[in-house]
């Protein structure tokens, strides 16, 4: 056991993942592309199970970003039900867990009745020493996020409640929509070797990895490997070591 939490302290704190590839696995598989969705969520909660059991401090998951309400409408749809069907199944067990749940993006654009069951889940989940802080992008982007922060910071700085002079990269991060205020890791699936607009300003250091694999095939030890790989590596912040 010794062993185990000596090894954890060099795993990262703070984890990002862009989970790609449900669509491809569920045509690869010859299933409707909501098959795909429902299996990644499966993923989600082994992964959250094995973060919770490394001492991770926190996960924040690309769940549905800006540009996916490009998709066919049949498809949001199938993902608006399964947000709802995962937060009815999976927060007994977050509460368990004592999992931390976090939603952030332009939650406004899902409709009152997904709202709600966010405020729920939230709520019920809302641990003030928690094991894991779960965090979910839905209808996020990274540079609208930016665009926002520039926004209110103006707004601020025009009425005098902040002095020009007195902003910082913490004053940054206090006006954004994103729980954590840098990622260590990135973990992308699917193959595809960009950040498509997830927490640009969070990942600022991070360590990117790319999975060949699509998300539903995503295991607990492909999760672990990247967290033993990232103890492998040097960061050095721009010093030299």
């Amino acid at each position: 056991m010794a062993d185990s939490q000596n090894n954890n302290k060099y795993y990262p704190k703070n984890i990002g993942i862009i989970m790609d590839g449900n669509g491809r696995w569920a045509i690869r598989n010859s299933l409707k592309i909501s098959e795909g969705h429902k299996k990644g969520v499966g993923v989600v909660r082994d992964i959250v199970e094995e973060a919770v059991k490394r001492g991770i401090q926190s996960l924040t998951l690309y769940a549905f970003s800006s540009e996916n309400w490009q998709r066919p409408k049949r498809e949001i749809n199938a993902i608006k039900r399964l947000v709802i069907e995962a937060i009815n199944e999976q927060v007994p067990e977050l509460k368990e867990k004592k999992v931390k749940l976090k939603f952030f993006g332009h939650l406004d654009d899902f409709g009152e009745k997904i709202q709600n069951k966010i405020f729920f889940a939230e709520n019920e989940t809302c641990f003030e020493e928690a094991k894991l802080n779960l965090n979910v992008a839905l209808g996020y982007g990274g540079q609208q996020d930016i665009v926002d922060i520039v926004y209110k910071v103006s707004e601020e700085v025009s009425s005098g409640s902040v002095n020009l002079k007195d902003i910082t990269k913490e004053t940054i991060n206090s006006y954004s929509s994103v729980p954590v205020d840098e990622i260590d890791l990135l973990i992308r699936t699917g193959g595809d070797k960009r950040i498509s607009n997830f927490l640009l300003y969070q990942i600022a250091y991070a360590e990117i990895m790319f999975i060949e694999k699509f998300w539903p095939d995503f295991t607990n030890k492909d999760f672990v490997n990247c967290l033993d790989n990232f103890k492998n590596v040097s960061r050095r912040f721009g010093k030299r070591i």
